[in-house]
Order: structure tokens, then C-alpha cells, then sequence
């Protein structure tokens, strides 16, 4: 049962059968407390059994507030069933409880099922509302138009949301603008339900209030309750209404390279005021760039490329400066501010430039001496005099006009020098101004292979094995090259066509060529000519004579000897027979060289006198007579040798025959060869005869020129013939004995200082002075 302290509810009822239980599907409606309520104890409500017990029944209370937190704000008389408040409530704290009555017998059973008692504590106004903040914060930008939104502000009350007591309404009660008194009009109103501030007239202009500050009211009870007071800071924030301006003294700048002021009224620090500077004329090579100082707002002139005092001595930049945002359309259209900045160059003595460095050329490594190699390879920008010098030239090849600087070459180039890498010989070049300033650059001189070396054939000796009258062997061949591919490899091998007859010549690859008999030859030693060519442009050829011996072979390949040869025949023979054979041979050998001794001494004669310069007792032509010896000279004791190394020219004089004749036996590669022509062809018919009369000399001389012109077997001109003495008492006497039918004293030798500076030591030692 439930009910008022005044009137009790039952949950049940009687009837006539008996008790019987009521359905309490029915709610009880909740008992309403007001808060902070002074009259404690408070009787709330009285429940109470409709049950007849024989016995007592006893009230218990259970729930928040009475047993559970918070505890002691609710109690029950357990005879009576009446509960009551304790303490005042505050529904900010517990808005509503819960609690549960129970009927017990004394035992503690129970004798009703538990009721529930739903309290709820009602709201007073007994909080004041509060901003959320203690000081609200925001911004407008300068020349908005009333209604512009700036800012909301909230507060919030703890009393119930649902009465009154929490309805707030907002206002502003004061306007302080900063400085004070920039502006004395109520510039801000508030929205007195949401809070949201907005302008409300015009005048906002940064230049002039930089902010307000605003006082705030918020009230309960739509206005009319419990009220608190806030902030608001309004900032009022800057446009690009304003743009740079250069100062009026700046229109015609003389300066150096430094720095340029403007002002600017917008706000500083902000992209508004920052400026943004620009070249708009009178840098048409980008010699020049301005930047902007962020602090000070200046611009830097600066020079990015260097400036030449020859090419122009003055600038005139016409600069002009924007800010950095873009200007607000409620600034004055006025013109962008320009300013013009002469800058003068100063002049200096400036180094010479090369008009290219590393200083690049391609040439043959052929080239000769004298050839000039490049020109005008620097200038001097302040137009004085240059001097030239080549600093760095390690093979010395190079020679340079000090005063106009022409590089030519002074040697011949070797493109095998260990200074040259990659085809490729530097040097170094200096100039240097008539104020001593200079300036250096590499010189990179490439050089082209050319053709300068015909090959070599090698080897130019060899054997060719002859085995029972069948050739079984044959001469490998192969050429070396001076010049590098592509003027060396391949190698053509060739033989000349009198010689094709007997032998022949295969190729086998790019370097090597087989020299074979095309016919049984005959054992023994045989002189091969072989021209060849290499593949260079234009192809160079060399004719060599391959020393070929023909013989029986041992099992390594090597000649037998005739003793070997003879034993391992088919034919037997003792061996006394052999060593008189052997003898007799070296008999015969002996007696062939007395004979000719014999022969050589006796053709030999003296000058007759009396009959002219070069006319001897003998008609025969004294040349016949040179003798050739093997002697390379005699050694360092042998005084009476006249071993002289004369360097003969065929257009020269030829030596006077009879005291030294060459040596026919120099060693192969000692006595230079020719190489336009094959060795031992047919020479032309010299002048057998030296004239009768002494004026006709030159013509003998002549004839003799002429023949040597024509001799494919002479050396080439300028080259060093070794001669060898004779031996003494040769019947062609001395040059001293050399004279005309008369006597020394009677013989005229002046014509001797007319023949050259080679008959000057002759005529010397005539001279009758």
C-alpha cells in the first residue's frame, strides 16, 4: 500500500472469500521534493500493508540515501512506515531517487514483496550562469559592413535545462576601443539568445583602432534571474588597402649596389605590408636581383653576373615593388610605385680571357715544324698590349709569337712520347696585360695518326728444308709497323714478278705471309726480294731482301752440315776420303784469295804528272779499283787508320777516289736503304773517264750527280757513309801527289777555292801564300 501522510493507498483489497490480491500493474506516481528545503524532517510519504497479520509488522527502507550514497538523507519509521527527508537536498547534486519498502514479520520474513519509491528533488534557481571562457578572443577585418559576423560567446548554467532557471540571455554592457577613444560609437552587437557578435556600423579601419575591448552580461531567467559578466577582445585585422610606396627621394637613386626603402601603412610583419620587389627595366642581360629583407622590409640590390666596364659603364633599373598579397579591392586604385636606381660600374684592370679554355686542336702528328697551330686565342678586355708565354710544354714541341700569341709548331710531334695520353699532348698558356695581370689555360692538342713509317718485313734470314729432292718446309714472314691502326695491319705481301717464277708468297692473316719454293731448288743460299705494304692512307711499302737457305734437315728442322749431309746419304764414303776433300776445299779458298790480292795491288797506279788534276799513268778509271772490306775500322790503337764517317750528299762533289772507299759489308740495318725503290737493280752508267782539262770538272761533277740521281740502289740524301781505310802504299799515292805535268811550284791551285767549302781544306794546304 502507498500513500500521503494524510491518506494511505493499499495495494490489495478484501473480499467476501478471503484476501485477495490486487494486480499492481498500475504505477505509483513519483513523490516530488523541493530542493534546499529547510524544513527537515520532512514527512514525504506513509506506506502501509492492507494485509491483517495476527502479528507486528515492521517498515524497512532501502536504497540512495538511506543505506547506499549517499546515505542519511532518507529514513522510515519502521512501526509507522512513514518516510522522511533528514537533510536539504540539492538537485545540482542528485536530481531523483530510487529506493524500495519492505513489510517484515518480527522474524524478518517478509510479508509483502518489495514496493518502489521513486523521489524526485525539484529544481530552485539557486546557481548563477558562466561564460565558458574568461575571456573570448576574436577578429574582423578593417571596412567590414555592419551585419559582418565576428565572434559567439557561450556560457552555461547548472540549474535544470528544462525551467527557466537555465534560460540564458547575453549582452553587451560596455565598449572600450584601444587606443581609448579611437572610437567612441557602438561598433558590436550581440545576439542576446546564441551569443554571436556582429557589426553593427561602419568605421572599422585598422590605421585607426587597432582593437576593442567589450563587456559581456549573460543572465537566467531569459534575462531577468541571477546574471555573470565576461570578455571579449576583438582585434580588428589588416587589408592590402595600402600599397608600398617608394619615398619621394628615391625617384632618381644614384647608389651602389646596397639596399631601397618604401613604407607601407598596412599591418607590419603580415603579408599585407611585406613588399615584393621587381626589376621592371634596364637589366636586359639579368645582371642584377632584388630581394626582400622580412624584417625591414627593404630591398637588396645585388649583381648575379659580373659586370664589364668595357661593355657598358652604366645602368639605369627602373625597380617597382607590389606587396606580397594581392591588393584588397577596397584600396585606392592607385598606380604600382616605380623608382629609378643608376648604378655605375667601376673599372678595374681585368685579367685577359681566353676565348675558349682548355684551348682545343686537332692536327696531324705529321705536321711540320713552322706550321702555325691556332690564332687569336685571347683578347684583353681594357684593350692594352698582351705578352704570351707558354709556361707548361714537356716535349717542347710548341713555340708561341710573344706578341701576337700564335701557337706554332717548333718540332716535329712523336705520338709515342710518354706525355701523350689518349692521343692527346697538354699544355699550359699564360697571358699576361700590360699591368701584369694575367691568366692561364690548358692547351689540348689532339693528335691524328698518320702514315709516316712503311713496315719492316722480318725475319730476313730463315731456312727452307730440302729432304730426298722434295721440298717439306716453308719461310714464315712478318712485318713490324712504327704507325698504329688503322696506318698499320693489315700487311700485303708481294714478290716482284722476275722472282715469281721460283718462289711465291701466300698470305695467311693480317701480319704473316709463308715464303715458299714454287720449284725443286737446289740446296744452298738464295737472296729473295719482298715488297711489303702496309694498309695505312696513303699505303707505305718497303722492299727487303730475305736471306733463304735451302738444305737438308735434321729432325729439329735445323741444316745438317755437308759432312752430316754426306754420311747420312745413300751413298758411303770413308772418312780419309772426306778430309781430303775438306783439305782441298780449304786449299782452293786459299789460293782464290792470294790471287786476288795479287790482281788488286797490281792494277793500282800512280798519277802521271804533267797531264792535268785526276789524270793517271793508267787509262783505266781508278774507281774500278776501291776494294770492299769487312774491316769496320781499325781499333783504338790503330793510329794509322783513317776511319772517317763522312756525310755524303750525291748532289754534293763525289770523294776523291783511290785513299777511301766504302765498306760493303756493314751490317743490315746500319746502312740506310732507300725506300722509293728495290735493292739491287741495275745502276745507271757513271762517267767512267775524270775529263783532261781541269775546267771541265764541273761537268764531270755533274755527270756523276746526275747518275746518282738516277741509282735506285744509292742511300737517300744526307745520310752518313762509312768508309774504311785501305791500307798503305797504294799506287794512287796520296792526295799530295795529285798535280799536272808540272812541278808543285808551277802548279796553280787557286781554282781549288772555287769548287766549295769542301775542297777549302785542300786548298788550304796548297795555298802558295
Amino acid at each position: 500500500s502507498l500513500g500521503l501522510p494524510n491518506f494511505v493507498l493499499y495495494p490489495w483489497k478484501r473480499q467476501s472469500n478471503g484476501l485477495v490480491r490486487v494486480k499492481r500493474d498500475w504505477i505509483i506516481p513519483p513523490i516530488r521534493v523541493l530542493e534546499n528545503s529547510k524544513q527537515v524532517p520532512e514527512d514525504l510519504v506513509q506506506i502501509k500493508s492492507d494485509k491483517i497479520f495476527t502479528g507486528e509488522v515492521i517498515y524497512k527502507l532501502e536504497g540512495p540515501g538511506v543505506d547506499q550514497e549517499p546515505k542519511n538523507l532518507f529514513e522510515i519509521d519502521d512501526k509507522t512506515g512513514v518516510i522522511r527527508s533528514k537533510q536539504p537536498l540539492d538537485r545540482e547534486k542528485y536530481s531523483s531517487f530510487t529506493l524500495k519498502a519492505f513489510a517484515l514479520s518480527p522474524s524478518g520474513e517478509r510479508l509483502e514483496n518489495p514496493t518502489t519509491i521513486e523521489i524526485v528533488v525539484l529544481d530552485q534557481n539557486d546557481n548563477r550562469p558562466t561564460f565558458t571562457q574568461n575571456q573570448f578572443i576574436g577578429a574582423v577585418s578593417e571596412f567590414s559592413v555592419p551585419g559582418t559576423s565576428v565572434m559567439s560567446v557561450s556560457a552555461t548554467d547548472a540549474d535544470d535545462s528544462m525551467t527557466d532557471n537555465a534560460v540564458l540571455s547575453y549582452s553587451i554592457i560596455g565598449q572600450e576601443s584601444i587606443p581609448a577613444n579611437a572610437v567612441t560609437k557602438t561598433m558590436f552587437g550581440i545576439n542576446n539568445q546564441t551569443g554571436a557578435i556582429y557589426t553593427r556600423d561602419v568605421g572599422l579601419d585598422r590605421e585607426v583602432v587597432k582593437s576593442f575591448r567589450l563587456k559581456l552580461q549573460v543572465a537566467d531567467m531569459s534575462g531577468m534571474g541571477l546574471t555573470s559578466e565576461g570578455v571579449a577582445i576583438i582585434h580588428v585585422s589588416d587589408i592590402n588597402n595600402h600599397a608600398p610606396q617608394f619615398n619621394p627621394n628615391m625617384v632618381s637613386l644614384r647608389t651602389s649596389i646596397g639596399r631601397v626603402n618604401v613604407t607601407d601603412r598596412d599591418d607590419r610583419g603580415t603579408g599585407n605590408w611585406r613588399a615584393k620587389y621587381s626589376i621592371a627595366k634596364g637589366d636586359p642581360h639579368g645582371s642584377f636581383a632584388i630581394s626582400t629583407d622580412n624584417v625591414t622590409n627593404q630591398g637588396i640590390l645585388t649583381v648575379v653576373k659580373p659586370l664589364d666596364y668595357e661593355a657598358q659603364p652604366e645602368y639605369n633599373l627602373i625597380l617597382t615593388v607590389e606587396n606580397l598579397n594581392a591588393l584588397s579591392n577596397k584600396a585606392p586604385n592607385n598606380p604600382v610605385s616605380s623608382a629609378t636606381v643608376v648604378i655605375t660600374v667601376g673599372n678595374e684592370n681585368e685579367a685577359p680571357r681566353f676565348r675558349e679554355d682548355p684551348i682545343r686542336i686537332v692536327v696531324p702528328e705529321s705536321v711540320v715544324p713552322g706550321t702555325v697551330l691556332k690564332r687569336n686565342i685571347a683578347y684583353d678586355p681594357d684593350y692594352s698590349e698582351l705578352r704570351w708565354d707558354i709556361t707548361r710544354d714537356p716535349e717542347k714541341w710548341l713555340d708561341i709569337n710573344r706578341e701576337t700569341g700564335d701557337i706554332s709548331v717548333k718540332r716535329a710531334f712523336n705520338i709515342r712520347s710518354p706525355h701523350i695520353r689518349n692521343n692527346i699532348y697538354n699544355a699550359i698558356v699564360k697571358v699576361t696585360d700590360a699591368g701584369g695581370v694575367s691568366s692561364s689555360a690548358s692547351l689540348a692538342i689532339t693528335l691524328k695518326e698518320t702514315n709516316d713509317f712503311p713496315p719492316q718485313l722480318f725475319p730476313l734470314s730463315g731456312t727452307v728444308c730440302r729432304e730426298a729432292e722434295r721440298m717439306t718446309s716453308e719461310l714464315i714472314l712478318t712485318a713490324v709497323d712504327e704507325d698504329r691502326p688503322p696506318h698499320a695491319e693489315p700487311f700485303t705481301f708481294e714478290l716482284p714478278d722476275d722472282l715469281s717464277i721460283n718462289w711465291t708468297i701466300i698470305q695467311v692473316n693480317e701480319t704473316h705471309a709463308v715464303l715458299q719454293p714454287l720449284v725443286e731448288m737446289e740446296a744452298g743460299e738464295y737472296t729473295v726480294t719482298v715488297l711489303v705494304s702496309d694498309s695505312g692512307s696513303p699505303t707505305l711499302s718497303a722492299y727487303a731482301q730475305v736471306n733463304v737457305t735451302v738444305c737438308p734437315c735434321d729432325s729439329f728442322g735445323d741444316c745438317k752440315s755437308d759432312a752430316a749431309a754426306i754420311l747420312g746419304s745413300s751413298v758411303g764414303i770413308s772418312l780419309i776420303a772426306l778430309i781430303i776433300i775438306m783439305a782441298s776445299i780449304a786449299l782452293l779458298l786459299l789460293l782464290l784469295l792470294l790471287a786476288v790480292a795479287v790482281s788488286t795491288c797490281r792494277r793500282r797506279h800512280h798519277i802521271k804528272k804533267g797531264t792535268g788534276l785526276l789524270v793517271g799513268e793508267s787509262e783505266d778509271d781508278i774507281r774500278d779499283n776501291v776494294l770492299n772490306y769487312d774491316e769496320q775500322g781499325g781499333g783504338e790503337e790503330d793510329e794509322n787508320a783513317f776511319n772517317i764517317d763522312l756525310l755524303w750528299n750525291p748532289h754534293d762533289a763525289p770523294p776523291t777516289p783511290g785513299s777511301f772507299c766504302p765498306v760493303s759489308s756493314i751490317p743490315r740495318g746500319k746502312q740506310p736503304l732507300r725506300r722509293d725503290a728495290p735493292h739491287n737493280l741495275p745502276s745507271p752508267t757513271y762517267p767512267r773517264r775524270p775529263p783532261a782539262d781541269p775546267t771541265d770538272i764541273e761537268d764531270y761533277i755533274n755527270d756523276g750527280l746526275e747518275a746518282a740521281d738516277q741509282d735506285p740502289n744509292v742511300p737517300p740524301y744526307d745520310t752518313a757513309l762509312i768508309y774504311d781505310y785501305e791500307g798503305e802504299g797504294s799506287l794512287a799515292g796520296s792526295l799530295s801527289s795529285i798535280a799536272s805535268g808540272s812541278s808543285d811550284g808551277d802548279q796553280d791551285y787557286d781554282y781549288l777555292n772555287d769548287w766549295g767549302p769542301r775542297f777549302k781544306k785542300l786548298a788550304n794546304m796548297y795555298d802558295p801564300r
